[in-house]
């Protein structure tokens, strides 16, 4: 079974399944493929292909008797048939190699639409089970082949659209293992949706009574992450099917092993096991049927499971908050991937997240809930926990990114023994820091040449004319391009330690928070400003007659406030959009450059400071800031590669549904799809339809609470009018709504003013100058409306968030990360913003105007 050569098109979903596993190393019975070209030989060599397609040419989807004519004309056709001989006698070669020529075998179909992520065709065909000699397996091979044409598969078939023409099918023989117990097990839970879960069905005999549904079986739930029994159902098990000198048959189960249990603990614990590894191997849900031989596991089949409760990808629906009792959290996330993603956007950030983020093990570090990006904080604080280290600590070291958590919100610890969690991650982290070292080596030249070589290869992009060509430019450059992108925010992430998050804390004890925080803006090396001021530096210069639209476009036309989601235009396709924020910054009362030179006097200031307190200490502490600041610098300028990046993504996207005619559909498919449909494959094209209405469904729920803990679902939550905004929490406990709106010190200074409230960035024209800017969150795409505003609140943030970052180089007072500031202020309010305290104080109230409730942004195009 381990044929590196297997593939769908050449042995069928089962046999490419079976061939993965064996590969592996995973328990899989010895067997061989008998390919499709046999059973194209078998057609073409007896004149049936055209008899058949004739047959078929009568078959209406929702005329069942039409399907009944259709099959037994076909079938007719194939009892006739006669297997090419040198066919035949290659299977006798095969099967004479398994053992003495006289091995009990089983034999079944695998087709080229059976046992993929985009199709539910399993269960369709036959398999037929205890054959044994020559004559029985030829026999066996020909029923499979003829069982492709079944009225069951042929309803499918018309119902989903598929080519009967361009349908195949392959056989897998393998042997029989002699199962006292056999049934079937999900590495997620196919009721509830959680993901920490394996549920095995159990029952004795062969498996064909638990797959066929003629037993109940035992049904065991074994926690992953704990690796034990959490829930035991033990039936009355009254049928088994077991072998016979003739073929198999149901026999009642003996009285003393009817109400036993069919695995003892320890056994399903080890069969959990093994589905873990082969769910880590396909990289999602499986659902596995298995046997049990004289205490030996083996697999006989493994398929992606195509639709779960809640959380059903091929339908486009995504709750990864089912994965079980986790705090997750949108900050930083948030901005980074504020919209609700398209499968096709999802895919590409699973591709980024894999390379700039360290995964151990079947644990969820990152998630998609409800189509928007979230990171699982339980994860990282269970790994610390293993250590001895508190919570309450990891809260604090991971707040400057991640947010603080309000009153009575902990995050929930499970228990990861600390051997385990060293075998499992030694490995994994010396191999990211040997990589991550020389990456950090790598990274100037990669910025320096990321922006041309992404023209180039967009232009390349632009210029395939053939669909193969296109695929083998994503695996050739653009997908090498990608990965470089996502190791490349890790290598600038990882420099200097914790000096990103330790630095400002140590400055603050020196110095004070304002001092500090000032101490740390302005561009004081050679490489210029923040890449997050990019944007905004270069709309003023634009404004002033500097530079001309096509530099700006060529430096920053691929940022803007949806960046990341590659199914929106970027600004370079837009050709208002530069006018609209070139017609909002003339009403800002200062420019960027006004700000940037006001802080730098405040900067001075805050160095005579520095002086006048630590004379003997000053040049340390200068070397402190300059180093956190070049590490800030590569860090935005790394992000900010990536999503340029993006814009190469969507650019292939695009052209992908250019040259096969499906325009925005691909948007709606993950790049794997959008591969095979390049290859010619466009059975995944069934599922477009249900996964724009389920992003359609997510697009226009409001935002999401910034933290969520255990089950969360997205329209309940959402319709509940007195829903909690900050937080969101599962378990029952409820966090006490605090009088005052607190949030992070973002950037220092205290102004009192107007609120108004922004939804989206395409409401920002709304924002007149002096007003207090209030929203949900900010990324580098809002940057041209920072100047106007007095000050900023937002309810998503964290001190090195993107709003408070960019209010600090400019100097505008912010507050961030207040969780129900969007709640709790309207438009026309008048509020103070204490952006040293992170305080927001209601002063008087606008009755007339109404909360913001959503967080709404253009329709596709």
């Amino acid at each position: 079974m381990t044929d590196p050569n297997a593939t769908v098109e050449t042995v069928g979903g089962k046999g490419a399944s079976l061939a993965r596993l064996a590969m592996a190393g995973l328990p899989v019975p010895n067997g061989f493929h008998i390919s499709t070209e046999a059973y194209r030989r078998f057609m073409t060599d007896g004149g049936l292909q055209m008899q058949i397609l004739a047959a078929l040419s009568t078959v209406v989807p929702d005329q069942p008797a039409t399907l009944e004519v259709a099959s037994r004309q076909v079938g007719e056709l194939f009892a006739r048939g006669t297997i090419p001989e040198d066919v035949a006698g290659a299977i006798r070669q095969a099967y004479s190699r398994l053992g003495d020529g006289d091995i009990v075998v089983a034999v079944r179909s695998s087709a080229t639409v059976e046992d993929m992520p985009g199709a539910s065709f399993a269960g369709q065909l036959e398999t037929f089970l205890n054959l044994r000699g020559e004559v029985q397996v030829l026999e066996g091979v020909k029923r499979c082949w003829a069982s492709l044409w079944t009225p069951r598969a042929l309803g499918y078939m018309a119902r989903n659209g598929i080519d009967f023409s361009k349908v195949s099918v392959a056989v897998v023989v393998q042997e029989l293992v002699p199962a006292a117990a056999a049934g079937v097990m999900f590495t997620i839970n196919p009721l509830t949706g959680a993901r920490n879960q394996v549920v095995i069905n159990a029952a004795w005999g062969l498996g064909e009574a638990v797959v066929g549904g003629r037993v109940t079986p035992d049904t065991i739930i074994v926690d992953k992450v704990f690796g034990k029994v959490v829930e035991q159902q033990i039936s009355s098990k009254v049928a088994m099917t077991v072998r016979t000198s003739s073929g198999t048959h149901e026999e009642p189960v003996p009285a003393v092993r009817r109400d036993r249990a069919v695995l003892s603990p320890g056994q399903a614990v080890k069969l959990a096991g093994i589905g873990v590894r082969v769910e880590e191997l396909y990289g999602g849900p499986m659902d596995i049927e298995w046997a049990l031989d004289r205490g030996r596991f083996f697999l006989v089949q493994a398929r992606p499971i195509t639709a779960l409760r809640g959380h059903n990808p091929i339908e486009g629906e995504w709750n990864d908050s089912l994965a079980g009792d986790y705090l997750w959290t949108r900050t930083n996330y948030g901005e980074a991937v504020p919209d609700v993603m398209t499968p096709c956007t999802w895919s590409f950030v699973q591709i980024l997240m894999s390379d700039a983020e360290l995964s151990i093990g079947p644990y969820l570090v990152y998630g998609n809930i409800g189509g928007r990006l979230y990171r699982n904080l339980s994860i990282e604080a269970s790994f610390a926990a293993a250590f001895g280290i508190n919570p309450k600590r990891i809260q604090s070291m991971t707040e400057d990114a991640f947010g603080r958590l309000p009153a009575g919100l902990d995050i929930p610890i499970f228990r990861v023994p600390r051997l385990r969690l060293i075998r499992m991650a030694l490995p994994v982290i010396i191999g990211d820091l040997l990589r991550m070292r020389a990456n950090q080596k790598k990274l100037p030249e990669y910025l320096r040449t990321m922006p041309e070589r992404c023209e180039r290869l967009r232009s390349r992009i632009q210029a395939t004319s053939r669909p193969e060509e296109l695929a083998a430019l994503w695996h050739t450059d653009v997908l090498p391009l990608f990965h470089e992108a996502g190791q490349m925010i890790e290598a600038a992430a990882g420099q200097g330690g914790g000096a990103i998050v330790a630095t400002p804390h140590r400055l603050q004890t020196l110095l004070g928070q304002d001092d500090a925080n000032i101490l740390l803006t302005g561009s004081s090396l050679e490489t210029g400003p923040l890449a997050s001021l990019g944007p905004l530096l270069s709309l003023t210069r634009l404004a002033r007659g500097e530079i001309d639209r096509a530099t700006y476009v060529r430096q920053y036309g691929y940022r803007g406030p949806h960046e990341a989601e590659v199914s929106v235009p970027r600004p370079a396709e837009d050709p208002q959009w530069i006018d609209l924020q070139l017609a909002g910054l003339g009403q800002a009362p200062a420019d960027a450059t006004a700000l940037l030179a006001r802080q730098e006097a405040a900067r001075g200031a805050a160095r005579e400071r520095l002086h006048e307190r630590y004379p003997g200490k000053e040049k340390s502490i200068i070397r402190q800031i300059d180093r956190w600041v070049s590490i800030a610098r590569d860090r935005e300028a790394a992000r900010s590669e990536a999503i340029r990046g993006f814009w190469v993504l969507r650019a292939f996207v695009l052209r992908a549904g250019e040259i096969t005619g499906l325009g925005d559909d691909m948007f709606f498919l993950s790049i794997d799809e959008i591969l095979s449909v390049l290859k010619g494959d466009r059975i995944s094209l069934a599922h477009v339809k249900a996964r724009r209405a389920s992003y359609e469904r997510y697009h226009a729920l409001p935002p999401y609470p910034p933290l969520i803990r255990g089950h969360f679902d997205p329209f309940r939550w959402a319709a509940d009018p007195g829903r909690p905004g900050e937080s969101y929490d599962a378990s029952g406990s409820s966090t006490p709504r605090e009088a005052a709106i607190k949030g992070f010190p973002g950037a220092a200074g205290v102004v009192e003013g107007r609120a108004r409230l922004v939804a989206s960035f395409e409401d920002g024209d709304q924002l007149q100058a002096g007003e207090i800017l209030v929203t949900t969150l900010t990324n580098v795409g809002w940057t041209p409306l920072f100047p106007r505003a007095a000050a900023i609140v937002t309810d998503v943030g964290a001190p090195l968030s993107h709003a408070a970052i960019v209010a600090r180089e400019l100097g505008i007072p912010a507050v961030v990360g207040c969780g129900t500031a969007t709640r709790r202020i309207k438009t026309g309010d008048r509020i103070r913003v204490d952006g040293e305290k992170g305080l927001v104080e209601l002063i008087s109230t606008n009755d007339t105007a109404k909360p913001l409730i959503g967080n709404e942004i253009k329709s596709l195009k």
